[in-house]
């Protein structure tokens, strides 16, 4: 199997720090290897957490609730219709204080801005994390939101493996690394190596992800890498 579960990952660690289960619990490390996950998500945003999700507004309703999960919105479209996804428009993104100016007499239509309230929603649907509407839906149109999930977390004994564990375990293993020689309170030269090994491998990964999967060779042009001749 291509990758790294974390099982695995638990091992590679104690056998690299040379530190056993004692002082690295299970438990630790699993802290440890989710604080590594989550430097991974903010450092790179991944096409594999990208989703859609398709709802109606609620009429006279000046906010919808975005998906479970949901770390940041992408981009907001809403149709002409109350079913189906016939002529549908994107929102554009404007700052609370925009929509509060632009819609003070609270106004009902067609939505064209939205804001974002809160932060991620966490597993459920919560106004915790919900766009803000302008102007202020006057029926159900229907709408989909494009946005990136919080990735599946590793866990030994409810999930193994995720896309950064089959995808990035060189990376990942460097992220965790870093963490547990911070937690280990030393040696520096080695947390130093590892944090380098780390930045290294992302910036790959950054190439690969918001780079390579961002581009076509159609519409973008073949990415070609100069190369000095020699004086004549």
């Amino acid at each position: 199997m291509a990758g790294i579960s974390c099982s695995d990952l638990i091992t590679q660690i104690r056998s690299y720090t040379e530190v056993d289960s004692n002082v690295l619990t299970s438990a630790v490390l699993e802290n440890i290897i989710l604080n590594a996950q989550y430097r991974i998500m903010r450092d790179i945003p991944v096409d594999a957490d990208r989703k859609t999700a398709t709802d109606n507004f609620v009429a006279n309703q000046d906010y919808a609730n975005v998906p479970a999960g949901a770390l940041f919105v992408r981009a907001v479209q809403v149709t002409d219709a109350t079913s189906g996804f016939a002529n549908p428009i994107f929102l554009e993104k404007r700052d609370v204080t925009f929509l509060d100016e632009y819609n003070g007499a609270r106004a009902t239509g067609r939505p064209k801005y939205y804001a974002m309230k809160g932060g991620a929603t966490g597993n459920t649907n919560t106004t915790s994390g919900a766009i803000l509407l302008s102007p202020i839906p006057s029926t159900t149109y229907v709408y989909k939101i494009h946005y990136n999930a919080m990735p599946a977390k590793l866990e030994v004994t409810d999930n193994e493996t995720n896309f950064i564990s089959l995808n990035f375990p060189n990376g990942l293993l460097y992220a965790a690394l870093v963490e547990t020689y911070a937690y280990l309170k030393g040696p520096a030269d080695m947390l130093q190596l590892y944090d380098q090994k780390y930045k290294e491998e992302v910036q790959k990964l950054a190439n690969e992800q918001v780079g390579r999967r961002r581009r076509d060779d159609y519409t973008d042009g073949t990415v070609r890498i100069p190369v000095t001749s020699a004086n004549p």
